[in-house]
């Protein structure tokens, strides 16, 4: 069976990164050069990067070109509903967590929509950047209801809130609905975060819930796309 050619192109390349040959952040040939290389023509070299990208082997970066992704991602899971401070103990990393801002806040028409409450009560906004071997790589926009969380402060915010809301408050932290979408950076992520050239960031937004099913958080978990991988564990029932 006749192989197309844009396939023959990314198994090449994609050989060459599984075997470190090439290696994160190295920088693929430019279209023209690989067209020339392979004796074909620009489309089917297209062709052959977008599957690269799709299977998360390259990203491609206005004003680079086709940069090479680190294959050994950090895997998060998707349906467990962890602190980072748990989470960083299973990752073999060095962490760390710093407190941008931090204080009440009268919420807007969109976060008063997202906890269901209204615009009289306050909230507890905490903007936290995640470090993982050097490099900002999470923004955790975090926000909790007062009225179920009286009290907050700077260091339980740099330690952990979970912990704090579990053990000093005797509350019962149940159950999450997560969605996970993808969306342009913003200001605040290139303000908080080490983007390296990304123009896009994989978001988890979570709706906490206690055990009495009350809503008390919401969070935009904000991650850097090349860093992550978001796993899960599914069985068929019948």
């Amino acid at each position: 069976m006749k192989v197309n050619k844009y396939v023959m192109i990314y198994k090449e390349i994609a050989e060459q990164i599984d075997q470190g040959i090439l290696n994160a952040g190295d920088i693929l040939p430019s279209e023209h050069d690989l067209t020339d290389r392979h004796d074909t023509s620009r489309e089917t070299v297209r062709k052959a990067l977008n599957m690269l990208a799709q299977n998360g082997y390259i990203q491609k970066i206005r004003g680079k070109g086709s940069v090479v992704l680190n294959r050994e991602k950090m895997q998060f899971p998707v349906s467990g509903l962890v602190s980072f401070k748990e989470l960083s103990e299973t990752l073999g990393r060095q962490t760390s967590t710093t407190v941008h801002e931090f204080g009440l806040i009268h919420p807007g028409v969109y976060i008063q929509k997202q906890l269901r409450i209204k615009e009289d009560e306050e909230v507890w906004r905490v903007v936290r950047s995640r470090t993982i071997n050097g490099e900002r790589v999470i923004l955790d926009k975090d926000y909790f209801i007062r009225k179920n969380v009286p009290l907050l402060t700077k260091e339980i915010c740099e330690d952990s809130i979970y912990q704090y809301i579990e053990d000093e408050l005797g509350l019962a932290i149940s159950y999450a609905h997560k969605e996970i979408v993808v969306e342009p950076c913003t200001e605040t992520d290139q303000t908080y975060l080490d983007l390296n050239g990304y123009e896009h960031i994989v978001v988890v937004k979570n709706y906490v819930f206690l055990d009495d099913t009350t809503l008390f958080q919401y969070t935009e978990s904000r991650h850097r796309l090349d860093k992550f991988r978001f796993v899960d564990f599914a069985r068929r029932e019948k």
